[in-house]
């Protein structure tokens, strides 16, 4: 793997960074481990990456952890998977408050179990003050049942009378998406080869940077986080305009 040039490693870091963590179940596969093991590597490489991202100067990281369209594996897996988050947040909240990173959840918490819940509500609690890093975390998350909840919502302001159909633009559209008050991603990374967005961050990824990696998940490392932002300040970025 290539390292960066010094002056990328100098350069401004994106501001926010967004991650679709892929190809765990591949890892394990190619070693003749169970899925569960590579989804436990794969939590290894959620710390790596969230203490990386602090180091390298990161404002917000947002990993996609559960899409809405995962309650469609095997019921043992979604088990282990939901184990794995319950065991995750006790494990390492104290580490993130120590470290000043501020968690944030998106995504509908409707049928997710009371205490993953209860601890979702304690780890934003608990760092809300908090002023480093805002670690994002999308559970049972799907962009497009974000923009449909997002127009429902502003419908019915309209239906009330609170607000009027020509006063809504994108400010006030993204105001009712989960992600309100974070900035839109920079830079969209997805690991293990698959070059596609899978119903993530559609609105906010609208002029992201999109770099794929061939690595699987669980072989992700602070290098590879260099890397992808290497090359995401190799990118002129025009927003449309020449």
């Amino acid at each position: 793997m290539a390292n960066p040039s010094p002056q990328t490693e100098a350069s401004t870091p994106p501001r926010h960074v967004a991650i679709i963590m892929d190809g765990n179940g591949r890892w394990a596969k190619a070693r003749g481990l169970p899925r569960i093991a590579g989804h436990q590597r794969g939590a290894e490489s959620v710390r790596r990456t969230v203490e990386a991202a602090g180091e390298l100067g990161i404002d917000f990281l947002t990993l996609y952890a559960f899409s809405s369209e995962n309650w469609k594996r095997p019921p043992a897996e979604v088990g282990d998977l939901m184990g794995l988050l319950r065991l995750y947040l006790r494990r390492e909240l104290a580490r993130l408050h120590q470290n000043d990173v501020r968690i944030r959840f998106i995504g509908d918490r409707d049928r997710l179990a009371k205490d993953i819940v209860d601890l979702i509500e304690e780890a934003e609690d608990t760092t809300r003050g908090n002023g480093g890093l805002t670690l994002v975390i999308a559970l049972n998350y799907g962009a497009h049942a974000e923009i449909l909840r997002a127009t429902r919502a502003l419908a019915e302001e309209v239906r009330a009378g609170r607000l009027a159909s020509e006063d809504i633009d994108e400010d006030v559209f993204a105001r009712q998406l989960h992600t309100t008050g974070v900035p839109d991603p920079d830079l969209v990374i997805r690991t293990s080869g698959e070059q596609r967005l899978s119903n993530f961050l559609l609105w906010q990824a609208a002029y992201a940077e999109l770099v794929f990696m061939d690595t699987l998940w669980p072989d992700f490392t602070k290098d590879s986080l260099r890397e992808a932002i290497h090359e995401f300040h190799r990118r002129e970025r025009r927003y449309g305009a020449t």
